[in-house]
């Protein structure tokens, strides 16, 4: 897609974030979204290559809308400044009890193209299935952590929103305590793109994702338990 041409559009956005600026270069946006559609349905084909459960995501149900949810936000400002992707076996962009890791990449308007994979702060159920499965196969997550091309891209699985004290009914001696203790289960990374090379974008994001495919599907092995 055409980088410089999205980096000036969100650049610009940034500045003027409401509706009437919106409206007026409404235009700039619905062509800019077509391309990264394709670059999105590009990423699909490519991942669905080495990891064959995301082979058939609609890309348009991986796309995530520009307009913010304020209903509840202290933010007001209505859109956006990113354009953002997340790819899930059967569109599943945000895990559900049943759910499990997605694929996740934007590009901002700083020239940055940001990745990673894993579960940002899936429901309680989700939850207390992936950390019961760090202790039922404890070195199953020691060996997708040390994976040597995980480790070299991400470094480690982030630690926002980590809790204090081990949650309770897990072994606070436990090797895999400090992750436990983690509310989401998340690799990130960011790169400075060359926006005159815009066909770098796409083998970088599969590269990117094919490094975190040990732990995704570390993740997915994870089942969460049926209610009685």
């Amino acid at each position: 897609m055409h980088l410089k041409d999205l980096n000036g559009y969100l650049q610009e956005l940034a500045e003027n974030n409401n509706r009437p600026w919106f409206v007026m270069n409404k235009p700039r946006y619905d062509i800019l979204r077509e391309e990264f559609v394709t670059l999105v349905t590009n990423v699909i084909q490519e991942l669905g290559k080495i990891d064959p459960a995301v082979k058939f995501c609609n890309p348009k149900k991986a796309i995530f809308r520009i307009n913010r949810d304020v209903r509840f936000a202290h933010d007001k400002r209505p859109y956006k400044t990113t354009f953002s992707a997340a790819i899930a076996p059967n569109d599943m962009r945000r895990p559900s009890q049943s759910g499990g890791p997605t694929f996740y990449f934007q590009l901002n308007g700083d020239g940055q193209l940001q990745f990673g994979a894993g579960e940002y702060m899936p429901p309680a159920p989700r939850l207390r299935a992936l950390r019961k499965h760090m202790v039922e196969d404890a070195a199953g997550f020691r060996k997708a952590l040390n994976n040597k091309a995980l480790k070299a891209r991400y470094g480690t699985i982030q630690d926002e929103g980590k809790l204090q004290r081990p949650p309770k009914g897990f072994d606070a001696d436990h090797e895999h305590i400090e992750f436990i203790k983690l509310k989401s289960f998340f690799v990130w990374t960011d790169v400075d793109l060359d926006l005159k090379d815009p066909d770098a974008v796409l083998p970088l994001i599969v590269a990117g994702f094919k490094d975190a495919l040990p732990l995704v599907q570390w993740m997915r092995a994870a089942k969460v338990e049926e209610e009685e």
